[in-house]
């Protein structure tokens, strides 16, 4: 499977919130790093961390671009409550070895726990 495609299923799985089908995308010594956190590293530690994600949030991944570059894949999303990213894979032999997104954490925070307005 090109990049492309696999980017194409992980959005498709993610969307489900398949952990499985997800986990299955990684290669068994991937690293995936979220840039506003600490990366994260193996198969089943991805898996747990997708499994952590979706049991805190509905998430849903709408894909704006999806650009392909010889072994790597670019991704850039939205998600309907208005917080935005990129994502890019690095995919060898049909598994990704490595994934870094950038997105906004204060956006998902507030958009997670919104803060009190104080009275006026």
């Amino acid at each position: 499977m090109q990049p492309r495609e696999l980017v194409q299923a992980w959005v498709d799985a993610f969307n489900r919130a398949d952990v499985d089908e997800l986990a299955a995308m990684y290669a068994e010594n991937a690293t995936n790093h979220q840039v506003a956190e600490s990366p994260v590293n193996g198969r089943e530690a991805i898996r747990a961390m997708f499994a952590a994600g979706f049991a805190a949030a509905e998430m849903r991944c709408i894909p704006e671009n999806l650009f392909e570059d010889g072994e790597w894949a670019v991704l850039e999303w939205r998600d309907p409550s208005g917080l935005r990213g990129c994502g890019f894979f690095h995919v060898v032999d049909g598994k990704i070895v490595f994934q870094r997104g950038y997105w906004d954490k204060l956006t998902l925070i507030r958009l997670l726990k919104p803060r009190a307005v104080p009275d006026r």
